[in-house]
């Protein structure tokens, strides 16, 4: 029996990708690039930095320039992480019948604690969640199991408890190492994991309030 529900933020729980392609231009006005338009850094928002420096500047982790744009990135963002951010259209409906069941939910992300944290806040859901594990708040992050075992732990649930709703392959896979149900958001980012159909999710939800549908 399910009880409780975690979600991964980015592209689950909330749409921040308008605030994440808000920093990315800031930072390519900075270095005199014209903006990149937000259905190109949509899909790659999951990814966070990387995606977005991806999209931008053309270049992954390990290159010359990759730290310092990281980090003025990271700088510009956290100076405006929910300035356009919303949860998706139908999650405030589902937390409020998770709740009105009785059922606690949680949220567990990549992103880091110092973003994490005073977006949820922003958004006026941080007080409402059972647990909060970002991505720095274990050693591994996802697509490890370790962020989701230590939400189980947090709850004190079993990992079969509980189930996790995410929109990238990554989520599918460390909901599977960690033996937790797990559904795709398919109106998500889903990244660059190709047809979320073949991830082998237990489900597919293409809106919020079918998670219903797996309690």
């Amino acid at each position: 029996m399910i009880r409780a529900v975690l979600f991964d933020l980015d592209g689950t729980l909330a749409d921040t990708a308008p605030d994440l392609a808000a920093a990315l231009n800031a930072l390519l006005g900075e270095h005199g690039r014209a903006p990149v338009p937000l259905e190109r850094t949509r899909p790659l928002t999951s990814a966070g930095a990387r995606g977005m420096l991806q999209a931008g500047f053309g270049i992954a982790p390990g290159a010359p320039e990759y730290e310092p744009l990281k980090a003025r990135f990271l700088e510009l963002y956290g100076g405006s992480v929910c300035v356009e951010t919303r949860l998706f259209p139908g999650m405030e409906e589902l937390l409020a019948a998770l709740e009105r069941r009785g059922l606690r939910w949680g949220v567990v992300t990549n992103k880091p604690e110092r973003f994490t944290t005073p977006l949820l806040a922003a958004l006026g859901v941080l007080h409402r969640a059972a647990c909060v594990v970002s991505g720095d708040t274990t050693e591994r992050a996802k697509p490890h199991p370790d962020p989701l075992l230590h939400a189980a732990s947090a709850l004190a649930l079993a990992p079969a408890a509980c189930l996790y709703v995410g929109d990238d392959l990554r989520d599918v896979q460390a909901a599977r190492a960690a033996g937790m149900p797990v559904v795709a958001a398919g109106y998500g980012y889903l990244g660059d994991g190709g047809e979320c159909g073949s991830w082998q999710a237990d489900g597919i939800i293409e809106h919020p309030l079918e998670t219903l549908n797996f309690l």
